[in-house]
C-alpha cells in the first residue's frame, strides 16, 4: 500500500459522525472538491466503498485525490452554507464537472436599464450590469429570487412592455411591482430599491437592515403607519435569512482565528477566516520539528 493510501486510510478512520464540510485536495494542495454531509464519516467513506459502482468522473477525481480535510459544523444547514461559501471562494474543479457540465445560473441586476430588473441568466458578460453567482443549487437560487421579488418589487416585464403599457399590470395590483410603466414610482425611489437588492446579494444584510430600520422609523414619525408596517415586514424577512447563517462573532469584524495541535510529529496550525462575523474559509500549515517546543514558542 502506498504512503498516500496509508495516510488516507488513517484519515478515514478519524472521521466523525457529525455534520460538516469535507475538502478533497490534489497533490499540489489545491482544493478539487468541496462537499457537505450530515455525517462526515458515512459520506466520505462512501467514495471508497464500491469502486465498481462509481461514475467515471468520480473515479477521475479520486485518482487526483492526495489529501482530505474537513470542518465540523453544528448542523447540516450550516454545512450547506459553508459549502456554498467555500465553492464560491475556491471554484473547485470537480464541483463543476461532476454536475453534467452544465452552465450554472447567475442573478443579473440590469443596471444598464432605466428601471433595472432582477433576472436569472446562464452566463456572465462584461457589461454595465451586476452579476451574482454562479449558483450551484438552482432551488436555493429560486428561493432567493422569490424572496427578493416579494421584499423588493422590481419590475419583471420586458422593455417593450415597459414602454407600451398604459395600465398597471397584475403584479402592480398585488404589490409585486412598483409600476414604473405608468409613473407610479419616481426613478429615484426605484433606484433606491435596486441598491437594496444589491446590498442583499452582496451579503451586506446588516447594512440593508440599518437602512430599512431608518425608513421604518421615519415612516412612523410621519404617521405613515402602513408604510412603516411594510418596512417592518421586510426587516423580519431579512432577519430570518441572517438567522440561517452561522454567526461566529456578534460583531461584523473580519478576523483570523488560529488553532494549534502539537504531537510527536510536530504541530498543525489551522487558521479560520471570519469575514463579517461568518466563517468562510480556512488554511492549514504543518510545522515540523516543533514537538518539543512550548506552545508560546510555536
Amino acid at each position: 500500500m502506498s504512503q498516500r493510501n496509508t495516510i488516507m486510510e488513517e484519515k478515514l478512520k478519524l472521521l466523525p459522525s457529525k455534520p460538516g464540510v469535507y475538502l478533497m485536495l490534489d497533490g499540489e494542495g489545491e482544493i478539487i472538491y468541496v462537499g457537505k454531509a450530515s455525517s462526515l464519516k458515512s459520506r466520505v467513506r462512501s467514495y471508497f466503498g464500491s469502486p465498481g459502482k462509481q461514475g467515471a468522473k468520480v473515479v477521475a477525481m479520486l485518482q487526483h485525490l492526495h489529501d482530505l480535510e474537513y470542518i465540523i459544523t453544528d448542523s447540516e444547514i450550516e454545512a450547506l452554507i459553508l459549502e456554498c461559501n467555500l465553492i464560491k471562494k475556491h471554484r473547485p474543479k470537480y464541483n463543476i464537472s461532476l454536475r453534467d457540465d452544465k452552465h450554472y445560473p447567475y442573478l443579473k441586476v440590469t443596471l444598464s436599464e432605466e428601471y433595472p430588473r432582477l433576472l436569472v441568466v446562464r452566463s456572465m458578460k462584461k457589461d454595465a450590469n451586476r452579476y451574482f453567482g454562479p449558483y450551484t443549487r438552482s432551488g436555493a437560487m429560486n428561493e432567493t429570487v422569490k424572496l427578493l421579488r416579494r421584499l423588493f418589487p422590481l419590475r419583471t416585464c420586458s422593455n417593450s412592455g415597459l414602454k407600451n403599457r398604459s395600465r398597471p399590470c397584475l403584479n402592480a395590483h398585488i404589490a409585486r411591482c412598483l409600476a414604473p410603466c405608468t409613473g407610479q414610482v419616481s426613478q429615484e425611489k426605484y433606484q433606491e430599491m435596486v441598491s437594496e437588492v444589491i446590498l442583499f446579494l452582496e451579503g451586506k444584510q446588516e447594512d440593508l437592515l440599518a437602512r430599512l430600520q431608518g425608513k421604518m422609523e421615519q415612516a412612523a414619525h410621519n404617521l405613515e403607519f402602513e408604510k412603516a408596517a411594510e418596512y417592518r415586514d421586510q426587516i423580519r424577512a431579512v432577519e430570518q435569512v441572517l438567522a440561517r447563517q452561522k454567526i461566529i462573532s456578534s460583531g461584523q469584524e473580519n478576523q483570523d482565528v488560529i488553532a494549534t495541535a502539537t504531537g510527536r510529529w510536530g504541530t498543525i496550525v489551522q487558521v479560520f477566516f471570519i469575514r463579517e462575523g461568518k466563517l468562510n474559509g480556512r488554511e492549514q500549515f504543518a510545522l515540523v520539528g516543533t514537538e518539543d517546543l512550548p506552545p508560546e514558542e510555536v
